[in-house]
């Protein structure tokens, strides 16, 4: 009987982790929404700043 327990233990253990999954992939969504003009901002600093051939000639 001891064994069937342990089993029970580890298939409910083995749920935890997609729940937990779940749950971070939100938080992220919601952030990246609540955030997103910012974000898109950085990134299209970033992506203009890599892609200016001037600058990154003139770094060199």
């Amino acid at each position: 009987m001891r064994k069937l327990n342990n089993l029970s233990f580890i298939r409910k253990r083995l749920g935890m982790g997609t729940v937990e999954v779940v749950l971070i992939i939100a938080i992220l969504v919601a952030l990246a929404l609540t955030f997103r003009s910012a974000l898109t901002r950085y990134a299209n600093s970033i992506m203009s700043y890599v892609f200016d051939d001037g600058k990154v000639i003139g770094q060199l």
